[in-house]
């Protein structure tokens, strides 16, 4: 069976969204969930499921539902045998309307463990046995733009912020407990736009960027844009340089390492798949012997690594012309 680091993303998925869970739930899987809370929302819920059916039909190992309307609280729960089990309520919410979230699920051998902009949130202990789940659905007010899978995750990628690491997204969890989006003057009501990205972006890789594990970069590239540039680094050396470069109509590939320049890559097959004035995903896949890259869900090349040892690279820098709206490490 593949990594399930190797398995491809659901990008920009309409709701109500069902999708199977390639190869299945196991110990150490995480299922990260980016997205934005539209300004409407009552209610949304996420859904691993038995089967593809909807609900009454397919079991639900998880049922994580977040409601806006009952004060604000998120409840979690299990259908089996076409009967809702015991509801675990949590008076909170985590969520804030009109702005981004990123849910992160740990699968551990005895329970769901589920993290909100990168905090730890709640614990589900496991009801129906992982062998049956093989399918997730998402559906309600909100809009998802990246649905990905990682493996062999180190401890604490599932909750950043406990191991230091801040995202511009994860902003609105900063304010005090029992703060809202309407009664805060920092998001005041508005016309619904996502939340952006600050660049210069910066932030660390816990862990390191071993094989299997992933990069996801959305975004949209300025109109009048020259060129833009990722690099996965540690230190002062950088194991992976891509620059999209729209005067070159090409994307260049390389590394620097003790302050010296390797030989640059810049075939690209297909032809430049980035275009100012559009919307773009950058997938990068960390393989045994190479970075893999698609734009757009299509494969566009391979970079054989030149660093020995990944697990030391620990920091993503996205510098240039780009709008960023979610960058999921």
């Amino acid at each position: 069976m593949a990594h399930s680091g190797q398995r491809a993303p659901y990008f920009t998925p309409s709701l109500p969204f069902t999708g199977p869970i390639h190869g299945g739930l196991h110990d150490g899987l995480m299922v990260i969930i980016s997205g934005t809370v539209l300004p409407t929302c009552d209610s949304f819920k996420i859904d691993f499921q038995c089967g593809p059916y909807p609900s009454p039909h397919a079991d639900i190992a998880l049922h994580f539902n977040p409601r806006f309307e009952e004060r604000g609280c998120v409840v979690c729960n299990t259908f089996e045998r076409q009967n809702w089990g015991r509801e675990e309520r949590k008076d909170a919410m985590p969520f804030f309307k009109g702005h981004p979230f990123e849910i992160r699920v740990l699968v551990k051998h005895d329970s769901f463990q589920v993290a909100v902009n990168g905090n730890p949130f709640v614990e589900y202990k496991h009801r129906i046995p992982l062998s049956k789940v093989n399918y997730l659905s998402v559906s309600g007010g909100v809009d998802v733009a990246i649905i990905s899978f990682q493996d062999t995750a180190p401890p604490s990628a599932w909750c950043p912020r406990a191991a230091g690491i801040t995202n511009a997204v994860f902003l609105p969890m900063q304010f005090a407990p029992g703060s809202t989006y309407s009664s805060n003057p920092a998001f005041a009501p508005g016309p619904y736009q996502p939340q952006t990205y600050p660049v210069p972006y910066h932030t660390l890789i816990f862990g390191g960027f071993y094989p299997s594990r992933s990069l996801i970069i959305t975004g949209t590239i300025p109109l009048h844009a020259d060129r833009f540039h990722v690099n996965l680094k540690w230190g002062e050396h950088i194991a992976f340089h891509l620059n999209p470069r729209f005067s070159e109509k090409t994307i260049v590939r390389n590394s620097q390492l003790h302050q010296s320049w390797g030989p640059e890559e810049r075939g690209l097959p297909g032809g430049m798949p980035l275009l100012p004035g559009q919307s773009f995903t950058i997938w990068i896949l960390c393989d045994t012997h190479c970075f893999k890259v698609a734009v757009n869900g299509q494969h566009q090349f391979e970079y054989n690594h030149r660093v020995p040892n990944l697990q030391q690279v620990d920091r993503l820098e996205i510098e240039g012309d780009v709008t960023l709206t979610c960058v999921q490490v």
